[in-house]
Formats: structure tokens, C-alpha cells, sequence
């Protein structure tokens, strides 16, 4: 399956946010968005998926147009920046309601083993963000968004979250953006950078230099 965003545009207030978009990704590749804080990455995101409505824009799904938002379809399963569930939500709640295997889990992240009665406010942010990372990954859509999956997230975590993104690539296609660039071009098969509005598809990690997202020397 191959999704396909294209001549996006987006105003706030008049003030142009993103304009001129092509971002393409597909059953089997991890494509990574990249760019500055407040450049438009969670917007993109949330247009395509179907949560914020631009001037223009154009989804393809296997060449042919996508006439519902993506978020009214059960194909697809999206990791917003802010809490996707509920404060008082029990974990065990969660997995229960979502068919998602505790053990299976916790295999994964042991330390998490005494959480399963406890609700969601009652473990820190960088746990919680795990537990909904993990929760969207296994929905069983092929079209996965994460916006800012490894924010707050402690390192060994995080490891085993890319691990976990890899794992389920075989079949979704899988879009992820994240300011830790470096997880993200670690398992990216395919990269974007927004930059002034526009997408820019990155061929050679040395562009990113080229194009200022990063200093000189940082790769």
C-alpha cells in the first residue's frame, strides 16, 4: 500500500504554514519528517489524518484519491504529541479495550510489570508515552503516524521503540517525525525535510547540512 500527500497548503491567519507538500510512504519503509520546532511537522500529521482541515490538499491511496479522512477509516492508527487516553484511565483498561497482549508487553518492558492496576496519571510522562506508543503501534491498521514517539522517553526505552517500529514496517506503512533526529534516521528507510513551508525528499544524509537543519559536522 503506498499513501501519497501532495500540494498542501495551509494558512494561519494569513500567515503561510506549509505550501508546496509531497510526502509519500509505503507498506514495508519507515519514512521519517524532519525539521525545526514549529515548522509544520505536527500539522502535516494532522492533515493527514484528517484533523485539521488546510486551504488545499491531495491524498492518494494506491493512486487513487482518498475521499474520507484517514481517521474515519480503520486502517490507520495515529500517536499525537499530547496524552491519547484518558488520565484516569486503569492500564489494564487500555489493554483490555485495545486486544493488546499484557504479556507480549511486558516482555518488551519488564520494569512496567507493577503498573497493571495503576491508571495513567499515576506513572511519569516518559512511561506513559511508551505505553501509548506501544498501544498505536500494534493497532491493527497499515497506516501508522507518530509524532514525537521518543519525547521524555528514557534511553534504554527508546532503543527498544525503535526496535518495536521496525518490527511492524513489514506491513504498514509507518510515518514518524521526531526532534532526536538521530533515532529517526537510524531506522528511517525513506527521509523528508520540511523546511520553509516545502518538503524536501533527502537522498544523502549530507543535505541536511546543506539545507542548515543541521550544523556542520553534526552527522
Amino acid at each position: 500500500m503506498i499513501i501519497e500527500l501532495d500540494s498542501v497548503e495551509l494558512y494561519f491567519d494569513k500567515r503561510r504554514i506549509l505550501n508546496g507538500i509531497y510526502l509519500k510512504a509505503e507498506t514495508g519503509k519507515i519514512t521519517g519528517l524532519l525539521g525545526r520546532n514549529g515548522c509544520g511537522k505536527s500539522c502535516l500529521l494532522q492533515i493527514l489524518f484528517g484533523s485539521l482541515h488546510p486551504k488545499y490538499k491531495f491524498i492518494k491511496i494506491d493512486g487513487k484519491p482518498m475521499l474520507k479522512p484517514l481517521y474515519s477509516q480503520q486502517n490507520s492508527a495515529y500517536l499525537p504529541q499530547h496524552h491519547l487516553a484518558p488520565d484516569h484511565l486503569k492500564i489494564k483498561t487500555l489493554f483490555q479495550l485495545l486486544l493488546l497482549d499484557w504479556k507480549a508487553f511486558i516482555s518488551h518492558f519488564e520494569s512496567f510489570s507493577p503498573y497493571y492496576n495503576s491508571k495513567l496519571n499515576q506513572i511519569s510522562g516518559g512511561e506513559r508515552r511508551v505505553i501509548e506508543t506501544y498501544a498505536v503501534l500494534k493497532q491493527a491498521g497499515d497506516i501508522i503516524l507518530l509524532d514525537e514517539p521518543f519525547s521524555n522517553i528514557a534511553p534504554l526505552y527508546v532503543e527498544t521503540i525503535k526496535q518495536l517500529i521496525s518490527a511492524e514496517k513489514a506491513q504498514k506503512a509507518i510515518i514518524i517525525t521526531d526532534h532526536y533526529y538521530r533515532d529517526v534516521i537510524d531506522i528511517c528507510d525513506e527521509l523528508y525535510l520540511l523546511s520553509n513551508g516545502c518538503t524536501k525528499k533527502i537522498e544523502n544524509l549530507e543535505e541536511l547540512e546543506d539545507y542548515n537543519y543541521l550544523n556542520l559536522g553534526s552527522l
